[in-house]
């Protein structure tokens, strides 16, 4: 997954139907122990394009996505946020809700 910056980011939900994006910190467990769960499902979803950034780096991101807690996991369809799951996120629960919007778009 490609670690971007908050323009990137925005640039990205703009310009793709399906927009995924993780929120991290450099010093959050959670989040490195999530982020390859959430990349072995992303693999089932080719046509997402999908990005990270570390709200610790970038700080004004959190403002800018209304992060409050860390990881966040944000889908974007055609520029609005779809799912928004936070700090614990049933994989499983993650996957459906995937499966769900992605199927509706087919």
């Amino acid at each position: 997954m490609k670690q971007v910056t908050l323009e990137e980011a925005k640039k990205g939900i703009e310009q793709n139907r399906l927009y995924f994006l993780y929120l991290f910190g450099t010093n959050c467990s959670v989040c490195h122990a999530l982020l390859p769960q959430v990349e072995d499902v992303l693999e089932d979803f080719p046509q997402i394009t999908r990005e990270k950034l570390n709200v610790h780096e970038i700080p004004e991101a959190a403002g800018a996505f209304s992060v409050f807690t860390i990881p966040v996991l944000l889908l974007y369809v055609d520029g609005k946020e779809s799912i928004r799951e936070a700090r614990f996120v049933n994989i499983e629960s993650f996957r459906s809700s995937l499966n769900r919007i992605v199927s509706l778009l087919d």
